[in-house]
């Protein structure tokens, strides 16, 4: 067996990519190697492990993958990579699940900042305000509905739970053996909006998602919903969430994911102003910047590349509709 690792690493992750699947593959990484050698490399491979195929794999290689068995990716988002010039019969995967624990508690402090008006009352204090009585929001018996419900959304779910909110879901099966109050699939997503107290996103951007939630869905949340987004800024009609908070005052938004983030795109810019309104939230993107994470989603990529080295099936393989660009 022979796994490629397409990306330059540290010491730290050779010693860790050595010790998981060094007694199952030889391992070859193409920044060692000469033009020549990475062909020979790529021909052979049975499992790639990359993080940007379209920067790591030159366009004259990509024909040498069609007899990969998999192709590992270390992040849980791929829309930024261009999948389509990978071969349509090769399987890819998604690092899902990697990043989930510290994403979770970053949704639960944003909610918490949104219910208690955190930002809010700061600002006021700096002004001199001493709002004692003014009310803020008890989120215990309240719905948590949590659109997306992989690694992410469930790891986010345990938190919720934790503080006394009922847990609404949507996936792809209308179902799950994890402990909800109501599941369903995405054709229920208006049930979902109308009952949720806190709405977070958590899904993949994909051509289905791509957009979906705009004026008609934000029209059937409740007037002091909290909406959290941890996955793409994408998923959401820019204008349209920015004309529902300036419309509706009490609703929240916590924009962690933006629509044009440096990452993703090479810069950052959004095209209304958000950070303007006293009713956002926002953050850099930076839910998983924790320490030792980027080894923790390094070891479950791998564990995912021993499975197809073993011969068995790999988890998180993307559907076709993840394939955006």
């Amino acid at each position: 067996m022979l796994l490629a690792v397409t990306f330059q690493p540290k010491d730290t992750e050779r010693v860790i990519v050595a010790d998981i699947v060094g007694r199952t593959a030889d391992i070859r990484y193409l920044t060692d190697l000469d033009a020549s050698e990475r062909r020979s490399v790529l021909s052979w491979a049975d499992v790639l492990l990359a993080k940007n195929t379209g920067k790591e794999i030159r366009a004259e290689e990509l024909p040498l993958l069609s007899r990969v068995r998999l192709i590992q990716f270390l992040s849980a988002g791929l829309d930024y990579v261009p999948l389509q010039q990978l071969p349509a019969k090769v399987p890819v995967a998604k690092n899902a699940g990697a990043w989930a624990e510290p994403m979770a508690e970053h949704a639960l402090a944003m909610a918490l900042a949104a219910a208690k008006r955190l930002l809010i009352e700061h600002q006021n204090l700096t002004h001199g305000e001493f709002n004692q009585l003014a009310p803020n929001k008890l989120l215990r018996d309240g719905i948590c509905g949590i659109f997306g419900f992989g690694g992410n959304g469930v790891a986010t779910a345990r938190l919720m739970r934790c503080i006394g909110m009922h847990i609404h879901a949507i996936n792809r099966k209308g179902a799950t053996e994890e402990k909800v109050d109501w599941i369903g699939t995405t054709d229920r997503l208006e049930e979902l909006l109308a009952a949720a107290d806190v709405f977070i996103i958590s899904t993949p951007l994909t051509t289905a998602t791509l957009g979906l939630i705009g004026k008609p869905q934000l029209s059937l949340m409740k007037e002091d919903a909290i909406l959290i987004n941890i996955a793409r800024g994408e998923i959401i009609d820019e204008d349209a969430l920015y004309e529902h908070l300036k419309t509706h005052p009490q609703f929240v938004a916590c924009i962690e994911a933006w629509w044009i983030e440096p990452l993703r795109h090479g810069e950052f810019r959004m095209n209304r102003p958000f950070l303007q309104l006293p009713n956002v939230i926002g953050s850099p993107h930076n839910s998983s910047s924790v320490a030792n994470a980027s080894e923790v989603a390094l070891r479950y990529a791998l564990a995912n590349c021993q499975r197809a080295l073993t011969g068995n099936r790999p988890k998180h393989l993307i559907s076709p509709d993840e394939r955006l660009r």
